[in-house]
């Protein structure tokens, strides 16, 4: 059995985050990583001292709604992310430079463990992961390495994202790892479906956050994003869980 000498430098280089929380979803496309850079904002408001760590392989974008452009990290036995807003901010895409990059088996397992392993966070209250969509090996590795993990899974109002989703909290459960609840994005009704298929279940129902057509123009801009109808909602939900 090959032992993987870079877990126990992942286990040091977390040993001072009291709590790290995995935003997860089922599926692309429901807003995950707007859930979980608000997150980490709104921490960060409250006098927290919180990282944000984007490993959306695929598709990093939480740099794109915190406008951070010319910030990059800084080496001292490792590399120390970039402070923003007093949020430290870590992604693939330091390593990618927004170019292209399609990744497959080992090497995804490999890129995640190294940015693990060569983060330096320091302390931190809170550490927000925006993890890749979907249940693959991404998912896998980082319970895997970082297994004090606490998961709040993101949705929509939809069957097909639902369907994902549930297969994602299966996971979870069957592997008795901590799970927050799950928050409805982008709900253009009244009701909530997703409050409805939780509702015989064992699994939190955090709150639905109706659809807002701000934010958009509001990604880039900080101060903009903080002050979004989104961010209220999302304060909404995340108050049940009193962090």
């Amino acid at each position: 059995m090959t032992i993987e000498p870079r877990a126990s430098i992942i286990a040091t280089r977390l040993q001072n985050v009291n709590r790290v929380i995995a935003v997860a979803s089922g599926k692309g496309g429901v807003g995950k990583s707007l859930i979980a850079t608000g997150l980490a904002t709104i921490l960060t408001q409250q006098g927290h001292k919180v990282g944000l760590l984007d490993l959306d392989l695929y598709g990093p974008s939480d740099h794109i709604i915190l406008g951070i452009k010319k910030q990059f990290p800084t080496e001292d036995k490792g590399l120390i992310p970039p402070t923003i807003n007093n949020l430290q901010f870590m992604s693939i895409v330091y390593f990618t430079e927004d170019k292209p990059a399609a990744f497959r088996g080992t090497d995804i397992t490999n890129i995640i463990i190294e940015l693990l392993a060569i983060t330096q966070w320091g302390h931190l209250d809170y550490l927000i992961i925006d993890m890749p969509p979907g249940i693959g090996d991404e998912t896998l590795d980082i319970i895997k390495y970082i297994p004090q993990s606490e998961f709040i899974i993101v949705t929509t109002p939809s069957k097909v994202a639902y369907a994902a989703v549930q297969k994602l909290i299966d996971i979870v459960t069957e592997l008795k790892l901590p799970l927050l609840g799950v928050i409805e994005n982008m709900n253009m009704h009244t009701t909530s479906f997703t409050k409805k298929q939780l509702k015989n279940t064992s699994t939190m129902f955090l709150g639905s956050i109706p659809f807002d057509m701000d934010v958009e123009s509001a990604i880039g801009n900080t101060q903009k994003f903080q002050n979004t109808k989104f961010i209220k909602d999302l304060k909404t939900c995340i108050n049940t869980l009193n962090l």
